[in-house]
């Protein structure tokens, strides 16, 4: 039976703990010195939790069932709501100065609610051992570039560039977000473009934020231009393949029926031959496009020319055209999306993601994998992709990990 406000002030102290349970896990827990105490009981990836919300009368049983609800619709979202009181409480402790740390641990927990716990973990771990010891206790309107090149050297020096240029993107998005709270009027991080040599094999502009990809793949679903060029904009992010397989594709290489396309190996930048599963969602594109090119040689044949496949500026030039400049997105980026994302959010295995992107990959023995390898998981990543692009369109929310569903 629910609690009254009689019943919970005519609660009386016994030389033991006791509890009054009200409902969906809300109780009472009386304490023998007379203390009450509000609790929820819940539970989170299959684990018993216990959240405080205050003792009475100062947070009353209506308040605490206020509380309940607040904390019932966090779960329901997928979010641990005594995790997300944690990272309140932290971000509340430097929250008055509007220091850097501040302003990163509130962007952290804002979109860490999407990331996989490994990825928030890396994160979290990035900004509390690499920026927060020099940067963290500043003003956020105070930083200046030099500044935060001095601290991004710092990781730079001891041979981690990878890990400099992270954290030089993350403190940019940090940048922004103060900016969009205005508590700051610029972003220090956008100077120091170009001043980290690039990594192995160089940068290409790529959007890998879930809540920015969404918004690419909206804006591809409103190009206006031609059919064909808008069909090989939506086809890029489900395959991911190199833009020049892409414009390249053959009919006669592509299997509707059975959800396959085999680039031959003269097509590969690695001469060795490649399975691209096609999705569901891909298979969709295919169909769309058919009628219009499936007579012809290629699936994107050139305007000009239909003997020849599309330009190589094409795909670039349409992401232009949709707003977005050569420093934010290209048609090579639609592979590092996919392989930060496969991996830091989805959390599948990197074998099968490095081999869908026609990387070598040697086996324990040192030897190269054959094109087939990994096919069935692979062709469950593939779907699983898909189905994650769909959400983030949607704007719903993204699952945190599909790698158990192809498991």
């Amino acid at each position: 039976m629910p609690l009254t406000d009689t019943m919970v002030r005519n609660a009386k102290p016994r030389a033991k703990p006791y509890k009054l349970s009200d409902s969906k896990g809300l109780y009472l827990q009386v304490e023998p010195s007379g203390s009450k105490l509000w609790r929820l009981k819940y539970r989170f990836n299959g684990t018993e939790r216990r959240l405080a919300f205050g003792i009475y009368p100062d947070v009353t049983l209506s308040r605490a069932r206020e509380r309940q609800i607040e904390a019932r619709r966090v779960l329901d979202e997928g979010i641990d709501p005594g995790e997300l009181k944690k990272q309140a409480r932290r971000a509340a402790v430097v929250a008055d100065a509007n220091t850097f740390e501040a302003v990163a641990r509130e962007w952290f927990l804002k979109h860490s609610a999407r990331w996989a716990d490994s990825h928030s973990c890396k994160v979290l771990l990035r900004l509390e051992s690499d920026l927060f010891p020099w940067l963290g206790h500043r003003p956020v309107s105070a930083i200046e570039a030099t500044e935060l090149l001095e601290t991004i050297r710092r990781i730079e020096a001891r041979g981690a560039l990878d890990a400099a240029h992270r954290c030089l993107g993350y403190s940019s998005q940090i940048f922004r977000y103060a900016i969009a709270t205005a508590r700051s009027k610029r972003n220090p991080a956008a100077d120091l473009r170009g001043a980290l040599p690039p990594t192995k094999g160089g940068h290409f502009a790529s959007i890998t934020d879930p809540e920015k990809v969404g918004e690419l793949l909206r804006a591809i679903d409103g190009y206006e231009g031609a059919l064909i060029t808008r069909c090989a904009l939506r086809l890029a992010p489900l395959t991911f393949v190199r833009p020049g397989e892409l414009r390249t594709a053959e009919w006669e290489h592509v299997d509707i029926d059975a959800a396959e396309w085999r680039i031959p190996a003269e097509r590969m930048k690695m001469r060795e031959g490649l399975i691209v599963p096609l999705s569901r969602q891909a298979v969709e594109v295919l169909e769309e496009l058919q009628p219009a090119t499936g007579r012809g040689l290629y699936l994107f044949p050139s305007v000009q020319s239909p003997g020849r496949p599309m330009s190589e500026n094409t795909i670039n030039g349409a992401l232009r055209r949709l707003g977005y400049a050569s420093d934010e997105m290209t048609g090579h980026g639609f592979r590092a999306m996919a392989r930060t994302i496969l991996d830091e959010v989805l959390e599948f295995r990197v074998e099968w993601i490095e081999h869908q992107l026609a990387h070598e990959v040697k086996d324990p023995n040192g030897r190269a994998y054959n094109r087939t390898a990994f096919l069935e998981g692979r062709t469950k990543m593939m779907q699983a992709w898909a189905d994650y692009l769909d959400e983030l369109r949607s704007q719903k929310k993204a699952a945190k990990s599909y790698a158990d569903r192809a498991a």
